[in-house]
């Protein structure tokens, strides 16, 4: 299961966050992937955290929680909420799904009982579609955490979902 975040955790990760990355309006995005990575998610004390650390009236620096939420809402690689352990980002663009890809995605739900932005009731698995991963010539697709699989079928994804049990 995943740990509920403690504030103070959240405190030190955003200033860690901010401290490498520092307090522009162009650093946000790897600020809030880097809160993301840490946590593996982007919990609601964190935008709070970040408006309030970002906060610098002598440079005239304000950054309100809700372009943050926006920011964080729009990326595909980054989550308001909980994810699994691991997460399985299905491309869904045409390319992916003329060789097969509605079956290869139809199998992934069946198979961990999961619908898009689900997370499995044990915290292991995430399902989540994309619009692409940048490799259509070997479609379908998908990306589990870091490790890319091309030209997926039907009767591959027990084995892959097995290399992660």
């Amino acid at each position: 299961m995943i740990a509920l975040v403690v504030e103070s955790e959240v405190t030190a990760i955003v200033q860690d966050a901010i401290d490498k990355h520092g307090k522009k309006r162009d650093a946000l995005i790897p600020i809030l992937s880097e809160v993301n990575s840490k946590l593996g998610y982007i919990p609601a004390e964190a935008f709070h955290e970040i408006r309030r650390q970002m906060h610098d009236p002598s440079e005239q620096v304000y950054v309100a929680e809700s372009q943050l939420y926006a920011l964080a809402s729009f990326y595909d690689m980054l989550s308001t909420k909980p994810r699994g352990e691991h997460v399985i980002k299905f491309c869904e663009n045409a390319p992916c799904h003329v060789v097969g890809g509605k079956a290869v995605w139809d199998a992934l739900k069946e198979k961990l009982e999961l619908n898009n932005g689900e997370t499995t009731p044990d915290s292991k698995w995430t399902l989540v579609t994309i619009s692409c991963l940048g490799l259509c010539s070997v479609g379908p697709v998908l990306l589990i955490d870091d490790d890319m699989y091309g030209n997926v079928t039907v009767e591959q994804i027990p084995d892959i979902l097995g290399r992660y049990e």
